[in-house]
């Protein structure tokens, strides 16, 4: 029943779309509670906040980098099964699955021993100063030593996703969101644990939902089912999974090194104060790209699903569908940052020097954010359909080959200083945003409605 009920290549686009995106857009802002919670709670540390919220944002790149490795191999696997789904082929969908499962495991294990060998000497090249540099060691301890349920909770929720399930994948997150807002303020506050509160709630929280997931994909609900005679590595698999996966791979990895990249040179020409308002931007960010990403994550499965059913009539529709969506909504969040900056700052940090100056850093950050739409669209299209040579690049493209060389020759220009480094990001949006998309309508728009007209010329001749 469950398969029937998912077939994609039925049905209205829109509400196909719709059916995994709300409840997966609603997953995605109950993911960022994970993150967005801790800094509110940690902004709220009497005499501590500033210093504090500077330390978990020197954390954000190895944050990252754990998230990087879970969406390379979740996001890589997920759309993979999908086309296989789609053509009828269950069984190499659920190997593609425990392919995946088993390979976020063992980099989980390995990132762990790795991030805890070198934590001193990254936080120190991410901009720490030895005034923010206990409250980033004691963070970022605890998240590592708990990364395996990270990767296993983010990674493998997209399997969930990917069959159709979007209100149970929505549950997945919202059951780790709910025990972080419990845990935070006991850890926080009724502990007197501080950061490393924080971290542990999340560490929890983590786990929590990773049980959940491995116990739904194991049982009769799943449509693939999660085994352990699906576990065995095939170097073939890997790669496909991997290949697919270096888009949302590489996006995880260039955020941190752009991360790195912005922290240093704010450290540089700010200070402390400066890397603090990063952070709130970085969350702000979060909370306003979540719709996005939901909206991205369920049209995913959706045109995967029927590219490899050969619909591809429905692959187009789906298509304008997200970028009419996701333009419109771009442009509507522009206007809010624009119009009221200090209201997203006093989220995080009620009074002092952080609002005065955090008011104009985001002004200049989010300047043309509706730009950002034409990446997502594109990038999105392009990992539905497999073609991850073409995702990967245009996430290299727009943070390393744009976003750094900028973060770092602007500062030094018309006495730009810390504005430089805020300017990167909506040149970027501009340059990338418009290369990602153009190439996606002026390649993948083509293809589709020539193998559209070949399944006709077929269709009539039979």
């Amino acid at each position: 029943m469950a398969e029937t009920r998912n077939d994609f290549s039925k049905g209205s686009i829109i509400k196909n779309i719709m059916s995994l995106a709300v409840p997966m857009t609603l997953a995605q802002l109950i993911n960022v509670l994970y993150n967005i919670v801790d800094r509110i709670y940690i902004g709220q540390i009497p005499n501590e906040a500033m210093v504090s919220l500077t330390g978990i944002g020197l954390c954000l790149p190895i944050i990252s980098m754990v998230i990087a490795f879970a969406n390379l191999f979740g996001m890589g696997g997920a759309p993979l099964c999908s086309i296989e789904r789609g053509r009828g082929n269950l069984e190499e969908a659920e190997y593609i699955m425990g392919n995946s499962f088993v390979m976020m495991i063992l980099f989980g294990i390995v990132l762990t021993a790795v991030g805890l060998f070198f934590k001193r000497p990254m936080l120190y090249l991410f901009g720490a100063s030895d005034v923010t540099f206990p409250y980033a060691d004691h963070y970022v301890t605890i998240y590592l030593l708990g990364s395996i349920f990270v990767m296993t909770g983010l990674g493998m929720n997209s399997f969930i996703n990917s069959q159709g399930f979007g209100k149970t994948g929505m549950m997945t997150v919202l059951l780790g969101a709910v025990a972080n807002i419990i845990l935070d303020p006991i850890f926080i506050f009724g502990l007197h644990m501080g950061v490393q509160g924080a971290a542990l709630a999340t560490v929890i929280s983590q786990a929590l939902s990773a049980v959940w997931i491995i116990h739904f994909l194991v049982s009769d609900k799943a449509i693939l089912k999660l085994k352990r005679t699906r576990f065995r590595l095939k170097k073939e698999r890997v790669m496909s999974i991997m290949g697919l996966g270096l888009s949302g791979f590489t996006m995880s990895f260039t955020n941190s090194l752009v991360q790195i990249v912005c922290n240093a040179s704010l450290q540089q020409f700010g200070g402390d104060l400066y890397v603090g308002i990063m952070t709130v931007v970085n969350s702000v960010r979060e909370v306003f790209t979540m719709p996005v990403n939901g909206l991205n994550n369920g049209a995913q499965p959706v045109i995967g699903y029927n590219y490899g059913a050969e619909e591809y009539k429905r692959v187009k529709q789906s298509i304008i569908v997200i970028s009419v969506i996701e333009i419109i909504y771009t442009i509507i969040m522009w206007g809010a940052i624009h119009t009221f900056p200090e209201f997203f700052i006093r989220i995080f940090d009620k009074e002092g020097a952080m609002v005065v100056e955090g008011a104009v850093a985001m002004k200049i950050y989010y300047f043309g954010f509706f730009m950002m739409a034409l990446q997502f669209a594109g990038q999105a299209v392009f990992v539905a359909l497999g073609k991850s040579k073409r995702a990967v690049f245009f996430s290299i493209f727009r943070k390393v080959i744009i976003v750094v060389p900028l973060t770092l020759l602007l500062p030094h220009m018309f006495d730009l200083g810390t504005n430089g480094v805020f300017m990167a990001e909506p040149v970027s949006n501009f340059l990338g945003g418009l290369a990602c998309y153009g190439t996606m309508l002026f390649t993948v728009w083509p293809e589709l409605t020539r193998k559209e007209r070949e399944k006709t010329m077929h269709s009539t001749e039979l």
